[in-house]
């Protein structure tokens, strides 16, 4: 896609609703039955209905099949439904695949979905043999480094960490800024998981290891539960309910050499270049910069892949990242980028990122817990690692 055709995408659609399962470590529930429940509140509050909506995205590795969905929500004809892979990283691509699917006319209402119950079922944070024994080339990448040990996403993360902390001069307390200021902003949130939970630096310092540097509170939650966002065209957003969230860029990106989580044989280990990607292309799309934005939500599956970022997206130079955390106030509500005010997957909840993209939707109504006022511009990221997607959206 070139630039035109990039930028032609900015502005075309929006999205108009969010809808949520509460979040637990025990749904008592299937995952199809989850799926149904957030899709069908975000019809809900969208103003719309199911027979309104002709397509839906998800991920490759949601176990509920779009036709599932839509026979358990009574959604009818479907136009338009596709897959993302990549994990977290699929968040925001499933956005861009429906704002591209209502802007072009093939789809009227597409609402993106995750589901699963990753806390009570499959645990993505455990040793999986079955990943590097897989029959395609996922599997035959994943055994080189299983083998040795590399086996969880904190044992792929804590080889960059380390090697972060290495060049650039990082230590294990400015990664615990990112879990401080999550749980903060948890605290104050009724839905989140953490809600009433705050903890301090020493708290995080005194957490034990994981992979080292990564303490437990370094490490995202495991969750069951899910989220679903619905998208329309510009024009229909005019006549729902809720002010839309405008989708100002939505990018998708993969780095060079890239594999999943950690990619071993770059020049330059400590960087997530695959971010880099999508910043430049959110920041030409919208036409908009990191200066522009009133605030940030980071996927922060590991506090140090929230450092990367912060420098991958422009906020600051290689390496500076540690110093913007470490300025008092800096990410909290009223500073100079309040992150992640739903207390991010450290906080809220693990929902490969979706939950996210609502506490996004939510700041720009004007509704959210922490709202940060008169909150316009907002950038969202998806899984870091992997293959990933990021959006600007605005409110108008």
């Amino acid at each position: 896609m070139g630039t035109a055709e990039r930028e032609a995408l900015s502005g075309r659609a929006a999205i108009v609703g969010v809808g949520a399962t509460e979040f637990s470590k025990d749904s008592g529930r299937s995952e199809l039955r989850l799926a149904a429940e957030a899709v069908s509140a975000a019809i809900a509050d969208a103003g719309l209905t199911p027979a309104d909506v002709d397509g839906l995205v998800s991920f490759t590795m949601d176990t509920n099949a779009e036709i599932a969905v839509a026979r358990a929500v009574g959604i009818d004809e479907l136009t338009y439904f596709s897959r993302i892979h990549y994990g977290g990283g699929a968040a925001c691509s499933t956005v861009q695949q429906a704002a591209m699917a209502v802007a072009t006319g093939v789809a009227d209402v597409v609402v993106a979905y995750r589901a699963f119950n990753e806390r009570s079922g499959n645990r993505f944070g455990q040793v999986s043999t079955a990943v590097a024994g897989q029959e395609n080339s996922s599997g035959t990448d994943n055994a080189f480094s299983y083998p040795h040990g590399l086996s969880t996403p904190a044992a792929f993360v804590a080889m960059v960490a380390q090697r972060y902390m290495h060049d650039y001069g990082a230590t294990s307390s400015d990664f615990g800024q990112i879990a401080v200021v999550d749980r903060k902003h948890a605290a104050t949130n009724p839905n989140a998981f953490f809600h009433g939970k705050p903890i301090t630096l020493d708290d995080h310092q005194n957490s034990r290891y994981i992979a080292e540097p990564l303490h437990l509170l370094d490490c995202c939650q495991e969750s069951d539960g899910g989220v679903a966002l619905v998208i329309v065209s510009a024009e229909r957003a005019r006549d729902l309910p809720h002010p839309p969230a405008v989708i100002a860029g939505a990018a998708s990106g993969s780095g060079t050499d890239q594999f999943i989580m950690t990619s071993y044989y770059r020049d330059e280990l400590a960087a997530l270049p695959e971010m880099g990607l999508v910043g430049r292309q959110l920041w030409e799309q919208s036409g908009l910069g990191p200066s522009d934005m009133d605030l940030a939500i980071l996927y922060d599956h590991f506090t140090p892949y929230t450092l990367i970022q912060l420098e991958e997206l422009g906020f600051c130079g290689r390496g500076e990242a540690k110093d913007f955390v470490r300025r008092p106030g800096a990410l909290e509500v009223g500073g100079d980028l309040p992150l992640n005010t739903h207390g991010g997957q450290l906080g809220e909840a693990y929902i490969h990122g979706m939950n996210g993209i609502a506490e996004a939707v939510r700041q720009l109504r004007g509704d959210s817990v922490n709202q940060v006022e008169d909150a316009d511009k907002v950038v969202v990221t998806a899984g870091t690692g992997v293959p990933t997607s990021g959006l600007v959206l605005t409110r108008s």
